[in-house]
């Protein structure tokens, strides 16, 4: 992540509330506001509101929200013929298998993990312990694929009423990370969602069918669907998707 100008920035204090998701910088795109601590009620704010953290160690907590915004729309998630094959040899050897929720803190450590050559990761500890005190009130979830007991892939992300917010994932099998997403999208599609929140837009999203918005428009949807009841995660199970 570059560094930002963080002289130009809103500072926020603990008792500050975010300011409105409007005022974030086009450059670089849709930094809103630095400082103030990561606690559960800080993020619940945040997440309600479009606005999310992303920093690096040694930099102070940075909070954003860009225009446009990437979105998956559940009806428009794109299923390729190589994973179609991946789901259906995983069903018929039933070697994989899935969990919500099993292992939350390890897939988050997995996701963690540095890729494609980088030495850092924006999962800081100070991320990685916000959000298992969200998983620990009920409010971050996440999918994990096994093969033969190995962890091979996953995901977590925050849930707020009928709206999911992804995060990151992980995959040590081919495919592994994509299958947790299509059995999500069956259990959000399932559960009344519409929408997972995305936010940044990257080839591989929109491999998936992914697709960018106006912020406008996300923060609409946003605003409806938080609102909603959500569903009981600890009454919910995860299979592998139909292909």
């Amino acid at each position: 992540m570059a560094a930002p100008s963080l002289r130009t920035l809103t500072w926020i204090g603990p008792n500050d509330p975010l300011p409105d998701p409007s005022r974030a910088l086009c450059e670089p795109n849709g930094l809103l506001a630095a400082g103030a601590d990561l606690s559960a009620a800080r993020l619940l704010e945040a997440y309600r509101h479009g606005v999310y953290p992303w920093y690096t160690e040694g930099q102070p907590v940075l909070w954003w929200s860009p225009d446009p915004r990437m979105v998956l729309h559940l009806d428009e998630f794109r299923v390729s013929r190589s994973l179609r094959q991946t789901m259906r040899r995983a069903r018929r050897e039933r070697r994989w298998r899935l969990s919500l929720d099993a292992c939350f803190e390890r897939t988050l450590r997995e996701c963690a993990q540095p890729r494609d050559g980088r030495r850092g990761t924006w999962i800081t500890p100070g991320i990685a312990a916000a959000y298992g005190d969200l998983h620990r009130i009920g409010a971050a979830h996440s999918v994990e694929v096994w093969q033969d007991d190995r962890l091979a892939g996953g995901l977590y992300g925050v849930s707020i009423g009928r709206m999911f917010f992804g995060e990151s994932m992980f995959t040590r099998v081919p495919d592994a990370s994509k299958v947790a997403l299509a059995a999500l999208v069956q259990l959000l599609r399932d559960n009344g969602f519409r929408v997972i929140d995305c936010q940044q837009d990257t080839r591989h999203l929109a491999s998936l069918g992914a697709r960018v918005i106006p912020r406008a428009s996300f923060l609409r949807q946003l605003a409806e669907l938080v609102r909603q009841p959500g569903p009981d995660w600890r009454a919910s199970c995860i299979e592998l998707p139909d292909a």
